[in-house]
């Protein structure tokens, strides 16, 4: 670790991006979200996007607090998770005026966190996700393999031959959802498992290979644990 030219502590080992090939209907699909949130200098690239709609449905979160006019985007992981909070930082640093730092939490956990500025890209994108300051998933959403991999990095686990997605944040409507979106955009087959008196997402044990395959170029060696 170093004190870098922008005076953050920072790990030499940050993986680089790789260059997504998208089909038509993703295409469109990054036109509508430059509809939504404007493409204009300093506006998201593909991948900024993908990592933010990956979050998203992960354990990112968009803010918009009373009076504000702008919302702002928080990245929040535990400490052990530091390379992961640097990777989505070094790609999303355009919009942060402040480095991530370490922050104690409840009980033992310590915390390493950044937030953006607050900007009118992540108001629209707030509005498209949120109702009532609830988190939902959208009409219309798109998943390419970024998004899946940086899901499966924020709220992923793999138990014996299964991959788990920990959605119980969202309802059962929104993840029935969203296992159509798998189904009908990857052809990926889940089921709605019941953990404790939650509901999260189980990918099948047949599927659970393909969703490997298709992730696997993304995920940081960190992760490398949850596919083995």
């Amino acid at each position: 670790w170093h004190l870098n030219t922008l005076g953050c502590y920072r790990s030499d080992s940050v993986p680089k991006i790789q260059l997504i090939t998208v089909n038509p209907s993703l295409n469109l699909w990054y036109t509508v979200i430059d509809n939504l949130i404007g493409n204009t200098v300093g506006s998201l690239n593909q991948a900024q996007k993908s990592i933010l709609i990956g979050s998203l449905l992960g354990d990112g979160s968009l803010r918009l607090a009373k009076g504000k006019r702008n919302a702002l985007f928080e990245v929040n992981h535990g400490i052990a998770q530091s390379e992961y909070v640097d990777w989505k930082y070094k790609l999303l640093k355009l919009f942060v005026l402040t480095c991530p730092k370490a922050r104690k939490g409840n009980g033992r956990r310590i915390a390493y966190r950044f937030t953006t500025r607050s900007l009118p890209i992540f108001t629209r994108l707030y509005k498209y996700f949120y109702r009532e300051n609830k988190k939902l998933i959208p009409d219309g959403l798109i998943l390419d393999p970024l998004v899946l991999a940086v899901w499966f990095m924020d709220d992923g686990s793999k138990s014996r031959s299964s991959i788990y997605l920990n959605t119980q944040q969202f309802s059962i409507y929104d993840q029935e959802r969203l296992l159509e979106m798998l189904a009908s955009q990857f052809n990926l087959i889940g089921r709605l498992n019941k953990d404790k008196k939650y509901f999260r997402i189980r990918i099948t044990t047949e599927s659970t290979v393909r969703f490997k395959e298709i992730i696997k170029p993304y995920v940081l060696k960190l992760f490398n644990y949850k596919l083995e």
